[in-house]
């Protein structure tokens, strides 16, 4: 028998070889030196099949794993290194029962190990999805999807599956499970052995849906089931009463609405879109880095409902996400894309990529803004994931935008209806080394007006098409819905309601809660790059040009302040040197290389200056306290470690909301303690027996402080100005006092060549006015205008002290 069994693996495992593509996801590659006579590893899968179990050969082959057709010996006996959960149908007649073998080794192996106290085996759950099609209504269900469509398949239905669904098969290694844990745990009995195939079961239920997604319905479907919503239906009755007009009209005009933002979802598009999207990386990037993804798999394992909420850099971040979410095994999510994407072909493109639209406001469209937010709630409803930019729209300066909170207000609504699963948002940071938009942004921000999106747009992009670097994805620690209202408010769940969403009095400052923490959160999993890292540097320097041999020390010295004290552990860092960095960024045409008889200097033009603007903003935020605490040091000549704290603790919070900043006060004080140690280390300050810092006496370390020190210099002067101004004009109305602002701010860009629009920009002034007002160095009067507190000269002289002497005298005069 066991002849036989080889003979026909031997006969199928070239169709198999040849015809099958496995996308292989493994959760934790694990390291084949590890397995040896004490650690064997042994698979467990659904199905006991041939063609499974070749798929499965040629999976283990790539990772380097042992073959799972071989037998593995414990102890003198024998086992199959396969676990086979059920058995296929038959042909004719009822199906196959489940396998009793899987279990009765499952016996035998933990038994084994009760016998043998070295004996530690692993069990890696094996899933392989044939095909990625979700199950849809019977009467609406491809031949695809009617094939995959079954637990355990009969020979011939399974030939049909390979034939059709085997250039698209997933195979999902999970984390290994310890059958010495199991023993010492729970026993070795029959039980435990039922119970973890159990487990494996369901294990493998879900992991399918989180790979195909939930049932699919169709567009049409949705419309009906819209129109029998509650709210729906009442405001098609208050729009005819309202308005004197028909019934059939009014339902005319919402069926219009669903259909401009609905979806049209099919996965035929996707695994299409797929293919073209990897040419088009390859093309593209010399990389994308992805990191922190088993998060998304282990919260879809979990039954969480899961919404990505990323940042808009580019109208690449809908095709990036998207194909990354793929690629990690995992259902695509439905979109929300603007409405000014749907344009031909693009829209209907989109939309059956997943993409509904959503016009840019709502505001004065009752009727609009209920469909939406019933639409959404249905997506939530049924289970699939969403993804949407809770900042609207897509950065033009680099720096994260204030994030609008009405699509998080409608998420929690839908959470109020009553939804049994756990709604978690996943925060992600999109990285590039090159935004092909960027261009595109400084015309906007210089006054020109915006551009439509056009097909001609895309042909014009698609004919551009060069190496742009590296692109990076990190997903970030996710945040649990229902858990954070727990925290925010203990009895939200009085405010369910099954029928008619709520709008709680406490909805609308809990979601702005929320929304601050989905963008600090996407902060704290940036990616440093050589770009954003030589911008950031370039920029700080004079005239915005260095040595090669000090910038390639500068990228160093920034590096180790990263890795030795960094901004958060999510934070990602090149592994790669200054030397390394700056010769990617040169073969990409970022910089400008001019060689004299010296050696070769690395400047930016003045369009390039621009440009690189954008990606130093991106990493920015993650160099404000040490660069904050180099630039105290630079401008004291010795100072207390105390008094660093107090310099600390007094500025960091009022730039927590213009950086979207993450650490509290203890944090801050423990990190500024952090950074101080790490400069003691490399010999760039010293701190004397009395307590006191100073920097060390040499050219090279002063040069490093110095130029970091310079990078929060912009923000510190429209600190400056935000002081100087309101002890002079209070009182002052608020709109008039920012317009002031803004407009010494556009005199210092002049005078001081600092072409930041960011710097002149009103919203971020205000977000400075706003947290001086919330720390409570600006206060109101009787008739709401802002005037200086008493406190405002305490924080005068700690901006001061650190602005140069010139400019401090131009905002003075």
């Amino acid at each position: 028998m066991l002849a036989f069994r080889q003979f026909f693996y031997f006969l199928l495992n070239l169709p198999i070889k040849i015809w099958v593509n496995c996308r292989i996801v493994a959760d934790n590659v694990l390291d084949n030196k590890q397995a040896n006579n004490n650690k064997p590893i042994f698979y467990v899968v659904r199905n006991k099949s041939a063609s499974d179990l070749l798929a499965l050969k040629k999976a283990c082959k790539k990772l380097h794993y042992p073959d799972p057709l071989e037998q593995v010996t414990i102890d003198g006996k024998r086992y199959d290194r396969t676990f086979c959960l059920e058995q296929p149908s038959r042909l004719f007649g009822s199906a196959g029962t489940t396998n009793q073998a899987a279990q009765l080794q499952g016996e035998a192996i933990l038994t084994a190990h009760h016998i043998n106290n070295a004996l530690d085996a692993q069990l890696i759950p094996v899933n392989l999805i044939w095909g990625r099609k979700p199950t849809v209504e019977r009467n609406k269900a491809s031949i695809g999807t009617l094939l995959a469509d079954q637990e355990s398949p009969n020979w011939l239905r399974k030939f049909f599956i390979v034939l059709f669904l085997g250039r698209n098969t997933l195979v999902r290694f999970s984390d290994p499970l310890s059958f010495r844990f199991m023993a010492d745990k729970h026993g070795t009995d029959d039980k435990i052995a039922r119970k973890l195939l159990r487990v494996a079961r369901f294990h493998f239920y879900r992991q399918k849906i989180a790979a195909t997604g939930p049932r699919l319905m169709h567009r049409q479907q949705m419309f009906k089931t819209l129109m029998k919503n509650p709210s729906i239906k009442r405001l098609i009755s208050e729009e005819v009463a309202s308005k004197k007009i028909t019934e059939e009209k009014a339902k005319k005009q919402a069926l219009a609405i669903m259909d401009e933002i609905a979806g049209d979802y099919r996965e035929s598009m996707i695994r299409v879109g797929e293919r073209i999207l990897h040419w088009l990386w390859n093309r593209l990037y010399s990389g994308i880095e992805v990191n922190n993804a088993n998060t998304l798999r282990e919260l879809a394992d979990e039954g969480h409902e899961v919404i990505y909420v990323p940042c808009h850099r580019s109208h690449m971040d809908y095709l990036l996400l998207t194909y990354i979410i793929y690629q990690q095994g995992l259902v695509t999510p439905r979109i929300a894309a603007g409405i000014n994407l749907n344009f031909w072909p693009a829209g209907p493109i989109f939309r059956k990529a997943g993409a509904f639209f959503i016009r840019r406001s709502f505001r004065g469209n009752r009727m609009y803004s209920t469909i939406f937010r019933e639409y959404l709630g249905l997506l939530f409803e049924r289970g699939y994931s969403v993804k949407y930019y809770s900042e609207g729209g897509r950065s033009r300066t680099g720096k994260l935008l204030e994030p609008k909170t009405g699509m998080l207000a409608m998420t929690i609504q839908s959470l109020l209806r009553g939804i049994k699963r756990p709604l978690t948002i996943v925060p992600v940071y999109l990285g590039y080394e090159h935004v092909m938009e960027v261009g595109t942004y400084h015309k906007e921000l210089s006054g020109s007006k915006k551009q439509n999106e056009s097909i001609f747009g895309v042909f014009k992009a698609i004919r551009n098409l060069r190496n742009y670097g590296k692109g990076y994805v990190n997903f970030g620690t996710p945040i649990n819905i229902n858990q954070f209202l727990t925290e925010q408010v203990p009895d939200w769940k009085s405010a369910i309601d099954e029928v008619e969403p709520q709008k709680p009095t406490w909805l609308t400052p809990s979601v702005n809660v929320l929304a601050d923490q989905v963008m600090v959160a996407i902060n704290k999993c940036a990616a440093l790059n050589s770009i954003s890292l030589i911008a950031l540097i370039l920029h700080a320097s004079e005239n915005k040009a260095l040595s090669r041999q000090e910038l390639e020390a500068q990228l160093d010295f920034f590096l180790m302040m990263q890795r030795d004290a960094p901004y958060s552990d999510e934070l990602t860092i090149p592994e790669q040197n200054g030397q390394q960095l700056l010769s990617h960024a040169i073969s990409l045409n970022k910089v400008t290389v001019e060689q004299d008889s010296f050696g070769d200097i690395i400047s930016l033009s003045d369009s390039a200056a621009l440009e690189m603007r954008y990606y130093r903003n991106n990493v920015l935020h993650t160099y404000i306290l040490p660069a904050l605490i180099c630039r105290i040091l630079d401008r004291t000549a010795k100072i207390n470690q105390q008094d660093i704290i107090e310099h600390v603790l007094t500025l960091m919070p009022l730039l927590k909301n213009d950086f979207f900043l993450w650490q509290n006060d203890e944090q801050l004080a423990s990190a500024t303690k952090q950074i101080l140690s790490v400069l003691a280390e490399q010999q760039h300050a010293k701190q004397s027996k009395a307590g006191f810092w100073t920097l060390v006496d040499d050219h090279n370390s002063l040069n490093k402080i110095k130029l970091l020190g310079e990078c929060v210099e912009e923000t510190l002067l429209r600190l400056t100005i935000i002081t100087t101004l309101i002890k002079r004009l209070s009182p002052i109305g608020k709109n008039e006092f920012s317009e002031k602002v803004v407009a010494i701010a556009k005199r210092l860009s002049v005078i001081n060549n600092i072409n930041a629009p960011e710097f002149i920009d009103k919203k971020a002034q205000m977000t400075l006015i706003n947290a001086m007002r919330e720390h409570g160095f600006i206060a109101s009067d009787d008739d709401g205008k802002l005037m200086a507190s008493s406190t405002i000269e305490t924080l005068k002289p700690k901006v001061h002290n650190l602005v140069d002497i010139a400019v401090l005298q131009s905002i003075l005069r």
